[in-house]
């Protein structure tokens, strides 16, 4: 079972929501669609459902080209943001309501609920009403209700984004246990690295409606295929600079930093370099590390952690460094920069160089 996207678009008028996207999602597959609000994620999964018609491309589904059949006719569930149940329906007849409509005999219509009831850990709930519940309890009872279809596509459009921290913690930790019991191909979207990473699978990074990249989503992370890959897969978002090479020789910005050596294999030319806020130190990482003189704009102390926003090479910085960091602003400090770790991009923003151990899975 598999669903295949073929060169899909979706435009209304002069805009373009969707441009171009072609990817095949596999059988029991968990992906995730990350980009910001209005890259385009919730459009691509109204495509995937029959929710919409695309303006242009196929959607095929185990190879049948199902590109005009409605959603009636297809066997997919959707999860939403805001998490939706009858509030006059209990948890059990909640999950139920989907098998009700098919007209499943009563104990297989109860069996189904109760594996699913289990599945979500939602047994001791089942005779309670929606408000006597808990969010995530509510959004659990949710996403029952749709695995409960034995649905073939399983969409799930920010299902974790209005709750709270610890509850959003605790699902995230469920999710990939529940997709993985399951047989259906799963499509999750969300706007956080970090949501991206915890689940795993594949993932799509999604910039103003294209699919800059897909695939296994510690390889996104770790090798983006260029500069918009790497910058949807960044939070804070991506530090950059540029960089002069010539020679073998690498100047950063035109300043004295850098060196001979820094990027084997590249060309002469300029290069976009970039780095994540966990790759900008504080204290000098290793021997040969660049050191740059900074100036501190503005300290976000998030308890364990201390995001440092800094001006430095004519560039605004994000350092992410442990501990509580109080520098007032204005205070004059140096960040380093460690060469193994950093991407260089082309002019065409495709990545030229890759450091070796940012490259394995």
């Amino acid at each position: 079972m598999n669903l295949t996207l073929d060169n899909v678009s979706k435009s209304v008028g002069a805009a373009a929501f969707v441009s171009s996207v072609s990817m095949t999602l596999a059988s029991g597959s968990l992906n995730v669609l990350l980009g910001a609000t209005l890259a385009g994620k919730t459009t691509l999964m109204r495509l995937m459902a029959g929710l919409d018609a695309p303006s242009s491309g196929r959607i095929l589904f185990n190879g049948k080209d199902v590109t005009g059949l409605d959603v009636r006719h297809r066997n997919v569930a959707m999860v939403y943001q805001q998490f939706i149940n009858y509030p006059a329906m209990t948890v059990y007849e909640n999950i139920a309501s989907p098998l009700r409509v098919r007209g499943l005999a009563s104990a297989e219509l109860d069996k189904k609920v109760r594996e699913a009831a289990k599945l979500l850990r939602l047994e001791p709930m089942l005779e309670r009403l929606p408000l006597q519940l808990s969010g995530g309890q509510q959004q659990r009872t949710a996403i029952a209700r749709a695995l409960v279809k034995g649905a073939d596509l399983v969409l799930m459009d920010e299902p974790l984004a209005n709750l709270d921290y610890k509850l959003r913690e605790e699902l995230r930790e469920e999710l990939p246990r529940i997709f993985e019991a399951t047989g259906a191909i799963f499509v999750y979207a969300t706007t956080e690295p970090s949501e991206a990473l915890m689940l795993g699978g594949s993932t799509a990074t999604l910039w103003q409606g294209r699919v800059t990249q897909f695939g296994r989503t510690s390889e996104v992370y770790r090798a983006p295929a260029d500069v918009l890959s790497a910058g949807v897969f960044s939070d804070p978002p991506l530090n950059t600079c540029a960089a002069q090479v010539k020679g073998g020789d690498t100047r950063i910005d035109g300043s004295d930093t850098g060196g001979a050596g820094l990027f084997p294999g590249l060309s002469d030319g300029t290069y976009t370099l970039g780095f994540r806020a966990h790759q900008l130190y504080l204290e000098r990482p290793a021997a040969h590390a660049m050191r740059f003189p900074a100036t501190v704009r503005v300290v976000e102390i998030t308890g364990s952690e201390s995001f440092v926003h800094v001006e430095a090479a004519g560039h605004r910085w994000v350092a992410l460094a442990p501990g509580v960091r109080r520098y007032e602003p204005g205070a004059k400090i140096d960040v380093h920069l460690d060469a193994r770790e950093l991407f260089a991009f082309a002019a065409d923003g495709r990545t030229a160089y890759a450091p070796l151990h940012q490259m394995k899975a």
